[in-house]
């Protein structure tokens, strides 16, 4: 197997880790985020369609998704919806249709009646995130139901944070708030430690909480990151997990962005 951007996977290890998973009665499904035009590319293209090393964006986490045993996976469509369900035919996907583009807290909230009935952890990926390894997922996964967190969020640090979401934590650890950098003030944009919009969260909170959102914010979106809030309200455990390399969670903006990560996995794959 090779999920872990070109690099062989342990298959003993995935079958140990899928057995732990379901000796200790853990259920887990991910939604993956690929509503957007992408409009910074400057092409027709649907974002999750731009192929890097000659496959859509979109296989790199759907990839992930299936590495790590998921039940379900449900993809949020929006721009060319049917193009990247033809893309992606017989893969096993769900898709789900985000017609207006309100944020990624009503995106998740397509998913809903999909996972109703999922009792566990819910893994959100995106779409254009696609140089994210399967072992940082993995480990991802294990600090969440090791801290029995209702939401664990994966975070990098950049020097330059310009842009990003800042992770507003406690003295403890304890993540209190995520703060887009249009609604953050000077000392948040201090912070250096970053939100991916990748996380691990218990359902049914999780959509439970995102049906509560308001659009009351610099954007007039309904943010995904908003939930943690409510989370710190209900006295529910919000921590982190720091990816070590930024570069694996480098969102593709732009085709200076693409260009980027073929280059990066040209190097790493050889």
């Amino acid at each position: 197997m090779t999920f872990d951007i070109g690099f062989p996977v342990n298959e003993t290890k995935i079958l140990s880790w899928k057995l732990n998973m379901e000796n200790i009665g853990e259920r887990l499904s991910t939604i993956i985020l690929a509503a957007g035009k992408g409009k910074r590319m400057k092409s027709d293209l649907a974002k999750v369609l731009h192929p890097l090393r000659g496959k859509p964006m979109l296989t790199y986490p759907v990839d992930i998704a299936q590495a790590v045993q998921s039940e379900k996976v449900v993809v949020v469509i929006g721009h060319q919806a049917e193009e990247v369900k033809k893309a992606f035919k017989n893969k096993g996907l769900i898709f789900v249709e985000q017609r207006e583009q309100l944020g990624t807290g009503h995106a998740v909230l397509q998913a809903a009646d999909v996972l109703k009935h999922h009792k566990g952890t819910v893994l959100i990926l995106c779409g254009d995130v696609p140089l994210l390894k399967v072992s940082t997922v993995y480990a991802l996964i294990d600090c969440h139901m090791m801290q029995k967190s209702v939401i664990t969020v994966l975070t990098t640090v950049l020097n330059n944070p310009f842009g990003y979401g800042r992770v507003i934590k406690n003295e403890t650890g304890d993540v209190l708030q995520i703060v887009e950098e249009k609604d953050a003030v000077a000392r948040q944009k201090q912070i250096k430690e970053i939100n991916t919009g990748i996380y691990c969260m218990q359902s049914p909170f999780l959509f439970d909480a995102v049906a509560a959102l308001d659009s009351e914010n610099a954007q007039n979106e309904y943010y995904l990151t908003d939930i943690v809030k409510i989370a710190n309200q209900k006295n529910f455990k919000v921590r982190s997990f720091v990816a070590d390399d930024p570069m694996e969670v480098m969102g593709i903006n732009t085709a200076e962005d693409l260009q980027r990560a073929q280059q990066f996995l040209k190097k790493a794959m050889g």
